[in-house]
């Protein structure tokens, strides 16, 4: 599964390089940022690296996933990233730099994503948010997916009890399909009302 570029009105959207392990720690290790994930800030450049090695090179190399920096076109630098996990769930992903948030731009680099995954042979899409992150969600909403379910799930590494929502879009056309590890796997789970 190749990672072609893609361009839109303000963004590029391309691979990760080694080299971009300076702009990719700046996005990585702000604590704001980092609240909603689920691993601890990063603190060096040697763990930027590694992190992109590990989650984004390799991932390349492999030909796995959708795996993107974000950048603006003015410049090119990574202020963020939207991913697509490589396992059954499809995870849906993405983060951004702090200074860039309430501008549109994940919803903007997500919807170009998303387009260019539904040529691919991907069924599904699956993203999930804390509660207590809710822009989180109305973007999940604005690029087309829609909730299906709330479950509770003890985070690691942080090991914190954390109250998630799951949305779903489907790009087969089979729209009622609803993927349901979560819901087996977690004895609280439930159906929030209102939420769409």
């Amino acid at each position: 599964m190749d990672t072609p570029e893609i361009l839109t009105e303000r963004l590029v959207l391309r691979r990760f390089t080694m080299e971009d392990s300076d702009a990719f720690l700046c996005i990585m290790r702000d604590k704001e940022v980092n609240t909603y994930l689920p691993m601890f800030p990063l603190d060096t450049a040697a763990e930027a690296k590694a992190y992109l090695k590990e989650h984004y090179l390799s991932a390349y190399e492999n030909q796995a996933g959708f795996r993107y920096a974000i950048c603006l076109r003015s410049d090119h630098i990574p202020i963020g990233y939207v991913n697509v996990g490589d396992d059954e769930s499809c995870d849906f992903g993405y983060g951004l730099a702090k200074v860039h948030w309430h501008q549109g731009i994940v919803t903007e680099a997500c919807t170009a994503v998303i387009d260019q995954i539904k040529k691919s042979d991907i069924p599904y899409l699956t993203a999930t948010h804390d509660i207590q992150n809710p822009r989180s969600g109305h973007v999940m909403k604005k690029i087309g997916m829609t909730y299906r379910y709330t479950y509770e799930e003890q985070w690691q590494p942080k090991d914190i009890l954390v109250t998630f929502r799951m949305y779903q879009i489907n790009l087969d056309g089979r729209r009622e399909r609803t993927y349901r590890k979560y819901w087996d796997r977690y004895h609280v789970h439930y159906v929030e009302e209102n939420i769409e």
